[in-house]
């Protein structure tokens, strides 16, 4: 069943109020529907939902799926459907169709239960590398600074190489192969690039699958090929497909959190003297940066596999459905003053923390490693350079113009005098 208009016409997501501001126009949204009428990109219509319970409702209720083909009754993946125009070949098209947000019970259990377990050993012995790897591109940021007005672009010298560098290292993607990574990452939402850029990294990581099945480390994509518990294994495709999606998501997610998050803080003065004065407050502080200028906007759609209410509005059975956090992290029902950026806010109970990672049996993975580099990039970014400021006019500052994500092209700052640390002459 397809979602009928009900006297207006859909919104798209390509509309410049909804790309140039997300968190402005779905606010919008939100405040004069809660289940708005939309279209996707092939036309297809979508309901919208913004608000926060409707929002968590729509990404725990089991009765909303995240592959069309799990919708009783339908046999056709609708999102492999709609990439039959790229003509990618077999090997390439699970890279698109076959990630872990894409599939449902019980192959979506089986591969998380296999994945988390090599994932979350890993990030504790990590955080040592983190923690180098921020120090080494801070102690580089003045040599980047342009000449004549001392700025630099934290966006290209710091904020996106941390991300691409820890996730590489994780997985055992060898350092001088980073530099590849960040632009296919980059050219990953450039659909007149994705062809190529899947055709080269797809063959990258098949061939450091091969080498690992040969010559097996002390990375992920080692851990990601041993047997599970249950002696169950994953399948070379498989093992690509994960190492390729962990390195993408890890990447443009948490280099989107700490270029806003610097930010934020950078255009409200008074929460960063109080993290300055107070460092212990970085955990709570990164987690409302998460609810107040998440990267993400909005995930992967889902389809109702039967007829439902949401915000009592009907969903037809295979309908679509895009829950968008950002909106729902903004809600004033859920969060007193929501426009507000406050460091101290805390979450109130169960259920009321943002939507940033979203819920449900697709809970971000890599949520506790992303949490933790954020706070050890702002911690020591501005622990190095505590007058640091911005170089421009927020007003100037440019967005990258891909739906549901809101993420800085560049953040030009004035690094101003560096702090005395222990052990230097000044």
């Amino acid at each position: 069943m397809t979602p009928e208009k009900p006297g207006r016409c859909p919104i798209s997501l390509n509309d410049p109020e909804l790309t140039a501001d997300p968190y402005h126009g779905f606010g919008r949204i939100r405040e004069e529907a809660p289940v708005a009428l939309g279209s996707l990109a092939d036309g297809r219509n979508i309901w919208i939902v913004t608000r926060y319970d409707d929002v968590h409702a729509v990404l725990t209720d089991e009765r909303f799926v995240s592959n069309s083909q799990s919708v009783p009754g339908t046999t056709t993946n609708r999102h492999a459907e709609s990439l039959t125009w790229l003509g990618l070949s077999e090997e390439l098209l699970p890279l698109l169709t076959r990630a872990i947000t894409q599939l449902d019970p019980p192959h979506h259990t089986r591969l998380r239960e296999l994945v988390a377990g090599a994932f979350s050993a890993r990030v504790p012995a990590l955080l040592p590398r983190v923690r180098a790897l921020a120090d080494e591109l801070v102690d580089a940021l003045p040599v980047h600074a342009v000449d004549g007005t001392g700025t630099v672009d934290l966006v290209e010298h710091f904020a996106d190489p941390l991300p691409i560098a820890v996730v590489c290292e994780l997985l055992g993607v060898p350092a001088e192969d980073r530099a590849r990574w960040r632009k296919w990452s980059h050219d990953y939402a450039d659909i007149l690039r994705l062809k190529k850029m899947l055709t080269e990294s797809g063959g990258h990581l098949r061939e450091l699958v091969r080498r690992r099945r040969a010559e097996p480390a002390d990375d992920l994509i080692t851990g990601l090929m041993a047997q599970g518990a249950e002696g169950e294994r994953l399948s070379d495709t498989e093992v690509v497909t994960m190492a390729f999606h962990l390195i993408v998501a890890a990447h443009e997610t948490t280099a989107g959190l700490i270029g806003n998050g610097i930010l934020a803080l950078l255009t409200h003065p008074g929460q960063l003297a109080l993290l300055a004065n107070e460092p212990q407050r970085m955990p709570e502080a990164v987690q409302e940066l998460l609810r107040w200028c998440s990267p993400m906007v909005f995930g992967k759609p889902r389809y109702a596999t039967e007829e439902i209410r949401v915000a009592d509005t009907p969903i037809g059975k295979g309908d679509v459905v895009l829950p968008v956090q950002g909106a729902a992290n903004h809600d004033p029902r859920r969060f007193p003053e929501p426009e507000r950026l406050d460091i101290t806010r805390r979450p109130d109970g169960e259920g009321g923390r943002h939507l940033a990672y979203s819920r449900g049996p697709h809970h971000c993975l890599g949520a506790t490693l992303a949490d933790q580099e954020a706070e050890i990039a702002l911690g020591t970014l501005f622990g190095r350079f505590p007058q640091l400021e911005l170089a421009v006019e927020e007003a100037e500052l440019a967005w990258r113009p891909v739906p549901g994500t809101r993420q800085l092209v560049r953040l030009p700052v004035r690094l101003g005098a560096e702090a005395a640390r222990p052990g230097r002459r000044a």
